[in-house]
C-alpha cells in the first residue's frame, strides 16, 4: 500500500459517496466531510440547514473565496489526520480546483468516482432523512454543481469506479472491500465498543 494515501469520493449527489465513506469509517479509515463547512456557513449565515440554503452557502464560499477553498480550509485537518492514520477519506471533493490544490499537496490522492444512474440517485435524495429533494429536483442540482462548482473535472478523471444502482447496500460495501483489496488497503483494527 502505498503510504499516507488520500481516497477522495466524488460523484453526483445520491451515488453514495457518502455511505461509502461511513463505510470506510466503521472500518477504521477516518474521513473529512467537505459538506460540514457548508452546514457551518449555512449556521454562520443563520439560515435552517436545507438543500437550499446548502446551495446558496457553497456558491457564496466559493464566489468569495475561490473555488480551490475547501481543499484549502480543509487541509489542515487532512494533515492532522495523516500525521495519525496511512489512510483516509474525503467526501464531497467537488471542483477541479480543489483536486489540483489537494493533488500538489498529496500526490497519493487518488479519485474514486461513484456511480449511480440518475433515476435512482433522484429517488435516493427523496428518501434522504437529512437533505431530502423532491424528485423534480434532482436534475436541477445536478446541473447546479456541474456548472457552478466545475464538478466535471474530477469524476471524470477518476482513478477508479464503483458502479452503485443496486437497493442493498451491501452490494456497495462489497465493491468497496474488492477495490480496497485492489488497492493493497488492510482495514486498520477496530476496537469493539
Amino acid at each position: 500500500m502505498k503510504d499516507k494515501l488520500i481516497l477522495a469520493l466524488v460523484g453526483m449527489p445520491g451515488a453514495g459517496k457518502s455511505e461509502a465513506a461511513s463505510y470506510l469509517e466503521k472500518k477504521g479509515i477516518p474521513f473529512v466531510r467537505f459538506g460540514k463547512i457548508t452546514e457551518e456557513e449555512v449556521l454562520k449565515m443563520k439560515l435552517p440547514l436545507t438543500q437550499t440554503n446548502e446551495r446558496l452557502a457553497r456558491e457564496k464560499i466559493r464566489r468569495e473565496e475561490g473555488m480551490g477553498v475547501y481543499a484549502q480550509r480543509a487541509k489542515p485537518k487532512i494533515k492532522e489526520l495523516l500525521e495519525k492514520n496511512n489512510i483516509l477519506t474525503i467526501d464531497g471533493l467537488y471542483s477541479w480546483e480543489e483536486f489540483l490544490i489537494l493533488k500538489k499537496e498529496f500526490p497519493s490522492l487518488l479519485l474514486i468516482h461513484i456511480f449511480a444512474e440518475p433515476e435512482i440517485r433522484y429517488e435516493r435524495l427523496t428518501k434522504r432523512s437529512v437533505r431530502s429533494l423532491p424528485i423534480d429536483e434532482g436534475f436541477s442540482r445536478d446541473a447546479a454543481e456541474l456548472e457552478k462548482l466545475n464538478k466535471g473535472g474530477p469524476i471524470a478523471l477518476a482513478d477508479y469506479l464503483i458502479e452503485n444502482d443496486s437497493e442493498e447496500i451491501s452490494e456497495l460495501y462489497k465493491k468497496v472491500d474488492k477495490l480496497m483489496l485492489r488497492l493493497g488497503v488492510n482495514y486498520p483494527k477496530v476496537e469493539s465498543q
